[in-house]
């Protein structure tokens, strides 16, 4: 059983866990552990209840920290267009902010440390700062006209940035393709650090996140503001005259 699936069953069980454990099995734990100056990777045998004691933390806070990074996919059955915005924003934008600067910078240090591994993604954190800016341009074009538009009840012309929106996310999509080509699917080699590995889990983490943040705007958002196409008419044209369509 992984440390993502203990503590999501018994958060008790956490502090008993070592630091590598938690931090390749639950995503944006090496950024609390690197605030705290937690040594993860050399000393990643440690429990987290014996390194907090060893840096006189407070446990408690720790586990709280921890546990601010599970987030929930859970959406009521009817939702207005506002909440569903506001989720939008809180679940994927706010997290997409805060996950992705880790990502790279622990892209850096795997394509240093390891650059002769012949498993080593060359070129990965190149192409996550990329999509780090296109994702931060995408989100501010989404909070700065789009959804302030859907939120007032949309308006004929919401058709034009939803498409382009629509035509982003098809990018974001093959970005992730890369990522995922240069990964082997986030799937870590043989004896990779910890380092390595919880850069593999929160890559996974992002490409869900990113998956389900664009279903929810492209499948459930969007379709409520885009305009229904006519309704086709019935028979032959009517009135005795003919239509071509035989």
């Amino acid at each position: 059983m992984s440390a993502r699936q203990q503590f999501e069953s018994n958060p008790t069980d956490l502090p008993e866990q070592t630091l590598g454990n938690i931090a390749v099995h639950l995503p944006g734990a090496t950024a609390v552990f690197r605030a705290l100056k937690l040594d993860f990777c050399c000393n990643g045998n440690v429990s987290l209840r014996q390194a907090a004691q060893d840096k006189n933390l407070d446990l408690n806070q720790l586990v709280g920290q921890l546990a601010a990074l599970e987030h929930t996919e859970a959406l009521p059955e009817e939702i207005s267009a506002d909440a569903l915005i506001d989720h939008i924003l809180t679940r994927y934008h706010d997290v997409h902010r805060a996950q992705l600067p880790e990502l790279i910078r622990m892209a850096h240090r795997v394509e240093t440390v390891h650059q002769a591994n012949p498993h080593v993604p060359a070129g990965l954190a190149d192409l996550l700062e990329t999509i780090q800016q296109e994702m931060l341009d995408h989100m501010g074009k989404e909070e700065t006209i789009l959804f302030p538009i859907l939120k007032s009840g949309g308006n004929p012309l919401v058709g034009q940035p939803i498409g382009m929106m629509r035509a982003e996310h098809i990018s974001h999509g093959e970005a992730l393709d890369r990522v995922n080509a240069l990964t082997n699917d986030a799937t870590p080699p043989p004896g990779a650090c910890n380092t390595w590995r919880a850069l593999y889990t929160g890559i996974a983490q992002f490409n869900d996140d990113l998956v389900n943040h664009i279903h929810l705007e492209n499948n459930v958002l969007f379709p409520a503001f885009e305009s229904a196409p006519e309704p086709a008419k019935s028979g032959c044209g009517g009135g005795g005259h003919g239509c071509g369509c035989q």
